[in-house]
């Protein structure tokens, strides 16, 4: 399996030492950093966009709980702290689980193989749908309605929904986020072509450049053009041969 990107939080040199060595004999689990604040967490996490942080609760006149309030809430938490008093409160916030310091080797070991046997389940339910299957979506708390995946032309994010077009002209809300979208949808057909949307790039009408790194698209049905962001026009260039 692609192994699991983590960092460790703790204003501990020696925590965070001392953990790492405990993580060493499990390749599933990468740890890509180290922070021993909310603020170098943040810049670490926007850098190098792990999975799982590893976190204290007690940072130097911060908690841990600070920092949730500032990161993406798809980031699975382990928290790693000398206290117990705040173990409810973890799993309020639907923390993986909650390790007493010093870490036991063999507590460590079973939360690690409970998340790499859940990793290897959410990754065998990904990239599930055919670009001919149907899916069954609410529409209003009143009415739901078979959508083809083919006939879908845009997906846009709208808070924790995602909005979806069609190419008879209608739209709906889906509790999905873009990212479960993206791993979920043939990739040969639907690409992101900003942080923001997801195009099918089967009901592209037309593509203009405004400059050498400026470009937008149309797409069928849609009145509106979307931009493509740098970033996704390389790789658009570089797998779909359409810009």
């Amino acid at each position: 399996m692609t192994p699991i990107k983590a960092i460790i939080v703790d204003d501990e040199r020696l925590a965070r030492v001392s953990l790492r060595r405990l993580l060493e004999p499990y390749p599933e689990i990468e740890i890509v950093g180290e922070a021993d604040s909310c603020k170098s967490a943040i810049d670490l996490i926007n850098t190098n966009k792990p999975n799982l942080v590893f976190l204290d609760i007690q940072l130097s006149g911060e908690t841990g709980f600070d920092l949730l309030e500032s990161i993406d809430k798809s980031i699975k938490i382990f928290f790693v702290t000398a206290f117990d008093d705040f173990a409810i409160r973890a799993f309020e916030v639907n923390a993986i689980d909650y390790l007493l310091k010093p870490v036991s080797p063999q507590r460590l070991k079973v939360s690690l193989e409970r998340l790499i046997n859940r990793e290897d389940v959410q990754k065998s339910l990904t990239n599930s749908y055919e670009y001919s299957d149907s899916i069954y979506v609410r529409i209003s708390n009143y009415a739901s309605r078979f959508i083809k995946i083919g006939t879908i032309t845009l997906i846009e994010p709208v808070g924790n929904y995602s909005k979806i077009f069609t190419t008879d002209g209608k739209n709906c809300l889906v509790l999905k986020t873009l990212k479960q979208w993206q791993e979920e949808l043939p990739g040969n057909y639907f690409v992101r072509i900003h942080r923001s949307c997801i195009i099918n790039i089967e009901h592209v009408d037309r593509i203009e450049i405004d400059s050498k790194t400026q470009h937008r698209v149309f797409l069928k049905n849609i009145p509106k053009p979307l931009d493509v962001s740098r970033r996704y026009a390389k790789k658009l260039k570089s797998t779909h041969h359409i810009i």
